[in-house]
Formats: structure tokens, C-alpha cells, sequence
């Protein structure tokens, strides 16, 4: 259940007053003013701390290590791997050494029956491991010895290392266990669900212990509480919306930090409703809407305009004509092609169907009912009348996120493929499909951008959603804190996975 202490538009005037007055941020024993434990909100409480059941898919977690894990270029490293892993001469393998001494956090050793039990349990249809479609290419796991493993594939997938950042837990634990131990430098040693999770040291962590010797992650999805406990000392650090940013970094003792991403807000268009199933209204609403305004007007003008899930952090793979100008008169020819004709006040309508149709964000997000209002007040425009409309429910049209910053099939392949995991809306684009599925199964890496770009010029002409932006994510930290790195975020992000704590294990006081 969400709570509110004061109401947003309160607690919002409350943030910028006190951003103008340069008032304090009050410490709290135990939070910010000790030297070895940390607390931090999160917007969301995850369903499970599992990877094998879609915890933190891209890596990047506190409590589990990858075979290999992603660093701030977005390169890969090897962690429980000795070293980066080579394929076979085929392509068709890929032998992984384990490093031995490896301990989890239960204080059983890392074998190659635990990697072997959990990539099985990804495959195992009686799982239901969400994580499955994208490992398609993935026939079976096998080990070698008890430090070694072989992944066998069904097609050689030259990029199959990028599936190994998947945090390892032991045999012994179960597929749908919420919290099974791991070999990252954190432990879990208590998680009161709805409020949240408390995090120790490993004692059987191999690397160097960290400094933060505690982490307490609270659950806060309302973003003006959140804002508020801040400024009242609750929290070391928390994820503001774009649009507080400024008023926040002016609090005494707290940095806002800034990340690129790859994170996109789009608004998804159910096919079974009669007005986002038009193919017509989808192609003329990407024409209509001003993405540069919106960025300026909803996110603090902190974001890059997107026009489909590929993200620029993959430019060799973006095609710089899939895009969109901002042509409101070429929208209403559209439309108007189509049969749908203004009325007298304005809305379009065809065959007895008005124009109209709902967009939901979540109750306490800010940002995505500011992104909502403002593609709204656009589409107005040209005739079609949006309704923004907290938790509206499944079959409303969203203001939704996804994006990968790794991979360029991670990235699209589940969005835009007929089937895909997380094509939400019902779209189905033969043209789209084919071109991914080339890109898929490329071993040749010109070919597969080639494919890649081939894919967003058949989506640009029949898209799905209207991809609005790829967000900054923006944070607001106590700065007796350091050791921030910069890098590109996914979408999965907060103090549990990416974010700016994702490398906390090397932070310090200063």
C-alpha cells in the first residue's frame, strides 16, 4: 500500500523552499553520520533476490558475483571465471574455469554443479525463469571437472558471454528460493517485505571487504516522501525525479549525481484497442509529438529524444534515419487518410469511435505522470484525446521503460519480436521479425549491425509504442560519501543492482 505523509504538491513546494533557503539536510545517528553503515531508498522492493527467477539480469548485484561481470566501459571481466571464456573453433561451445577457494556466503564452495544447476533451472520449462527466452541459443550445461564448464550451444552466438553476468548461487538452493545465498561482498541478514531488506557483510566475500559494512535499502515508490525523508536525514542517498534535481542539490551535505542511461520511456500501444491499434494513430502520434519539449517539460530536460528501444550507447548498431520529424500537419494527413476526422470540438473519430484512449503511470511517480500529461497536452494537437490516469491498469496504454546498454539483442530482440517476453501490446511486424532474427543468429559482426539497423527501418513505419526519451537518471547522495563512477545504466537500476552504488564495494567516507 502506497503512503503519503503530506500530499506531492505539498511535499514538491516543501522541497523547493527549502532548496531556496539553503536549509540544512539534519543527520541522524546510525544513517548518514556513521562511518561504516549506509541507507538508501529504493523505488521499487523486487519480487525476488533469485537471478535464475530475473534478479538483477544484467549483473551488477550486492550479493551475487557473475562468471563475468560488466565494468564501467562495458566491457566484460572475468569474476568466478578465471578468465574471459573462448568459444570452441565451431562456435557451437564455450569452456568456462571456475577460480578456486571461492566460498558463498553459507560458506559452501563454488563447483561447477552449482553454475551446471543454475543455467539448467534457467532452461527448465517447469522453472518459468523469465530470464529463459534469452537464452535460446543455450542447448545445455555440462561440467568438465569440478572447476570446469562447458555451455553447449544450438547455433554459435559469438556474443554468448554477455549471458554469463548472471549472479551464481549454489546447487543446493532451490530455482524459486527469494533470497538464496551468494558469493557477492554483501549478505542478506533480514528483509521485512514491504519496508525493507538489510544487507551485512560476507564473511566468506574472496575480494577486499568494503567499507560500508552495512546497507539498509528501504522501499519508497512515492517520490515526494522519499524527497522528504531525505531532506529530514533518513537516507545516504536516494533516486529523485529529473524535475527535483535542481531543487534538491541545493539541500547543504547532499551531490546530485547524474547517469546516462539506457532506460527509455515510451508509451506502449495496446493492439486490441480500437484507437493504438490503428496503425494509422501510432505512425501519425510518432510524427506528433515533440520529444525535445517534452524532455524539456516533464524530465527536467535531462534525457536524449529516442524513437525506438535501440539505445545510443550502441551507436554502431543505431540506423540514424530510423527517426521521426516533428511534422504535425503530415500526422493529421495521416489520420485523416485514414477516416479520422476531426468533429466539432476538435477530437477525431472514425466509424462511431472517438479518438480517445487512457495512458496509466504509477500513483507517486513523478516522472512518468509528468511524461504522461505532457504527451497528452501534444496529442491534443492533432486531435486525439489522451487522459492521463494513475494505475489504469494492464490493458490501458503505459508509460513504460526497458533498455540494455550491453547488447544490442538484450536491447530490442524481447521488445519489438512477435512473442517476445516483453512485447506487452500484441505487435507483430513480419519485416521486424526477420531482420531480428538475422541479427540473432549473425556471426559476423558487420552483418549483425546491418540486421540491427534493418530491424528499426521496418519498426520506424510501423511502430509498436512512441519511444519518447532515454532518461538521466539522477540521485541525490550525502556527500560524506565517495567513490562514484560514472557509467551507462540499464533500466534495472537502484540500490540493489546499477545505479550510482553499483560499485559500493569500493566506496569510502570521506
Amino acid at each position: 500500500m502506497r503512503r503519503l505523509l503530506l500530499t506531492a504538491s505539498l511535499l514538491a513546494a516543501a522541497v523547493v523552499l527549502a532548496g531556496c533557503t539553503g536549509e540544512s539536510a539534519p543527520n541522524k545517528p546510525g544513517t548518514v553520520n556513521d562511518n561504516t553503515t549506509m541507507t538508501l531508498a529504493a523505488t521499487a522492493e523486487p519480487a525476488t533476490l533469485n537471478p535464475v527467477q530475473g534478479f538483477a539480469p544484467e549483473g551488477g548485484s550486492r550479493m551475487y558475483d557473475g562468471l563475468v561481470e560488466y565494468q564501467a566501459d562495458r566491457t566484460l571481466r572475468a569474476v568466478l571465471a578465471t578468465e574471459l571464456p573462448q568459444p570452441a573453433a565451431d562456435g557451437r561451445s564455450w569452456t568456462v574455469k571456475l577460480r578456486s577457494g571461492v566460498k558463498f556466503s553459507d560458506g559452501s564452495p563454488l563447483t561447477a554443479a552449482d553454475v551446471v544447476a543454475e543455467y539448467s533451472a534457467v532452461l527448465n520449462p517447469a522453472v518459468k525463469s523469465p530470464l529463459r527466452p534469452d537464452f535460446d541459443m543455450l542447448s545445455g550445461v555440462t561440467a568438465v571437472d569440478d572447476l570446469t564448464v562447458r555451455f553447449d550451444l544450438s547455433f554459435p552466438y559469438p556474443t554468448f558471454p554477455t549471458r554469463l553476468v548472471l549472479g551464481v548461487i549454489p546447487h543446493t538452493a532451490s530455482a524459486t528460493d527469494p533470497q538464496p545465498p551468494g558469493t557477492g561482498p554483501y549478505a542478506v541478514t533480514g528483509w521485512d517485505k514491504g519496508k525493507q531488506l538489510v544487507l551485512v557483510l560476507n564473511k566468506n566475500y574472496a575480494g577486499t571487504p568494503p567499507k560500508v559494512v552495512k546497507l539498509t535499502v528501504v522501499f519508497v515508490p512515492d517520490d515526494a516522501t522519499r524527497i522528504s525523508r531525505m531532506h529530514n536525514g533518513d537516507f545516504d542517498g536516494v533516486e529523485v525525479p529529473p524535475q527535483q534535481a535542481v531543487a534538491v542539490a541545493k539541500y547543504d551535505g547532499v551531490k546530485v549525481i547524474t547517469e546516462d542511461t539506457a532506460d527509455y520511456r515510451a508509451v506502449s500501444l495496446p493492439t486490441s484497442n480500437p484507437v493504438t491499434g490503428d496503425r494509422a494513430v501510432r505512425l501519425a502520434m510518432n510524427f506528433a509529438v515533440d520529444r525535445k519539449d517534452l524532455i524539456g517539460t516533464a524530465l527536467g530536460g535531462k534525457g536524449t529524444p529516442a524513437y525506438t528501444p535501440m539505445p545510443d550507447s550502441l551507436p554502431e548498431f543505431v540506423d540514424p534515419g530510423a527517426t521521426y520529424r516533428l511534422d504535425r500537419q503530415a500526422a493529421g494527413r495521416i489520420l485523416d487518410q485514414a477516416g479520422w476526422l476531426a468533429g466539432a470540438d476538435g477530437i477525431r473519430s472514425r466509424g462511431g469511435v472517438r479518438a480517445a484512449f487512457t495512458v496509466s503511470y504509477p500513483a507517486g511517480d513523478m516522472e512518468r505522470r509528468a511524461v504522461a500529461q505532457a504527451f497528452a497536452k501534444q496529442l491534443r494537437g492533432v486531435g486525439i484525446d489522451v487522459t492521463a490516469t494513475p494505475d489504469a491498469g494492464a490493458g490501458a496504454a503505459q508509460i513504460v521503460d526497458g533498455g540494455n546498454p550491453f547488447d544490442p539483442d538484450l536491447a530490442v530482440r524481447q521488445v519489438l519480436r512477435t512473442g517476445g517476453a516483453a512485447n506487452t501490446t500484441g505487435y507483430s511486424n513480419p519485416g521486424v521479425d526477420a531482420a531480428l532474427d538475422s541479427a540473432h543468429k549473425a556471426t559476423d559482426p558487420a552483418a549483425r549491425a546491418t540486421a540491427f539497423r534493418a530491424a528499426q527501418r521496418a519498426y520506424i513505419g510501423d511502430p509498436s509504442m512512441v519511444t519518447l526519451a532515454f532518461v538521466t537518471h539522477t540521485y541525490a547522495v550525502h556527500d560524506n560519501w565517495s567513490g562514484s563512477v560514472a557509467i551507462t545504466e540499464p533500466s534495472v537500476h537502484g540500490p540493489l543492482t546499477w545505479g550510482p552504488w553499483w560499485n559500493l564495494a569500493t566506496w569510502t567516507i570521506r
